[in-house]
């Protein structure tokens, strides 16, 4: 099915992280905290996936030499170049056990511990916004520092590599395009979407199936806001437009 919604041309975007285990926001394009960015970075090498493993071997049998297929485990490194080179920058680079020397300068251990939090990637795309979600993952160098003219800004490459977190059965998650409609919605100021993740409402008509928490009249100040720009608010009986008075 052809679906015009569900392309996406990268627009702008943040990289974040957080403690271990932190869920995914409910509003993408505002996390809050615990979520934190980790900086500027490249206009260029947004961003990659590369993987090992993942190799098929063929059983067969006596009637059937390719019988089945199995695949070995694989495992994926999403990578970025982080364009600061402050002490947090510089410690998810070299290790989070970098000491911070009696001089203030940053030392480089000569046995590196990546550092082990949740990771968030958000692209924005005018109305829409994909994200990749990691409820636990390592970060540390992805590559060798290099730097080769001095006209562009300097980086730091750096590689996330997202990790199984306790009976969870994946590592890592994508939020859909054009295809997890919201559920519901939740007062504040502004308010947000559910599940987390989910698409948007376009306006004030793509609100009728939404359900309002509270289902209460919203207070002043509350309001959600639409894929349109424009904000909307629970009555107690109806979806209206603007912000709760």
């Amino acid at each position: 099915m052809l679906n015009d919604n569900a392309t996406l041309v990268i627009g702008a975007g943040n990289y974040l992280t957080s403690p271990t285990g932190t869920a995914l926001p409910n509003d993408l394009l505002a996390p809050g905290t615990p979520w934190n960015p980790v900086g500027h970075t490249s206009l260029e090498d947004i961003f990659g996936i590369t993987s090992e493993g993942g190799e098929a071997t063929t059983l067969g049998s006596l009637q059937n030499k390719s019988l089945r297929t199995k695949y070995s485990a694989r495992s994926e490194t999403m990578t970025f170049t982080l364009m600061q080179f402050d002490e947090d920058a510089l410690r998810l680079f070299y290790g989070a056990n970098a000491p911070t020397l009696p001089n203030g300068l940053i030392g480089v251990p000569q046995d590196p511990v990546p550092t082990v939090c949740a990771f968030l990637t958000i692209f924005v795309d005018g109305e829409n916004h994909f994200a990749f979600y990691a409820p636990k993952a390592e970060i540390y160098r992805a590559d060798d520092l290099s730097i080769s003219d001095t006209e562009s800004l300097a980086g730091l490459p750096l590689g996330v590599k997202p990790m199984v977190l306790g009976t969870n059965t994946w590592t890592y998650a994508v939020t859909p395009l054009g295809g997890t409609p919201a559920t519901g919605a939740t007062a504040g100021t502004p308010g947000s979407f559910t599940p987390p993740g989910s698409a948007t409402p376009a306006n004030l008509a793509a609100l009728a199936d939404v359900e309002a928490t509270p289902t209460t009249r919203w207070t002043a100040g509350q309001y959600v806001i639409l894929g349109d720009t424009s904000n909307a608010n629970w009555s107690g009986t109806a979806w209206v437009a603007g912000i709760a008075s």
